[in-house]
């Protein structure tokens, strides 16, 4: 079984309301055993013209349990509470 991750880039509007998401979405993070392993940290560029302003990365045990991690109730709460606050791309990549 391969770990799995997903990547997130984050582009805040509203700081104040990304505040709740945060603390909701480590909630859900907590339950479905996500690891984190880049949470909102310095951003530097080494190539190309991507320029994230915020990224995060989890890992979790499988593709499946990423998955229901992002259809759980608990992240659907985070998401509602994220809503108009960010802009937000994620992506699910298998890991090694």
């Amino acid at each position: 079984m391969s770990s799995a991750y997903i990547i997130a880039h984050v582009r805040i509007t509203n700081p104040a309301q990304y505040e709740d998401y945060k603390k909701l979405s480590f909630l859900a993070m907590q339950v479905h055993g996500a690891e984190v392993c880049v949470r909102g940290g310095a951003v530097e560029v080494l190539e190309g013209d991507w320029s994230p302003e915020r990224v995060v990365v989890l890992k979790f045990p499988s593709i499946e349990k990423a998955r229901a991690f992002n259809q759980s109730p608990e992240y659907s709460r985070a998401r509602q509470a994220r809503e108009g606050a960010s802009v937000m791309n994620m992506i699910l990549v298998e890991g090694v």
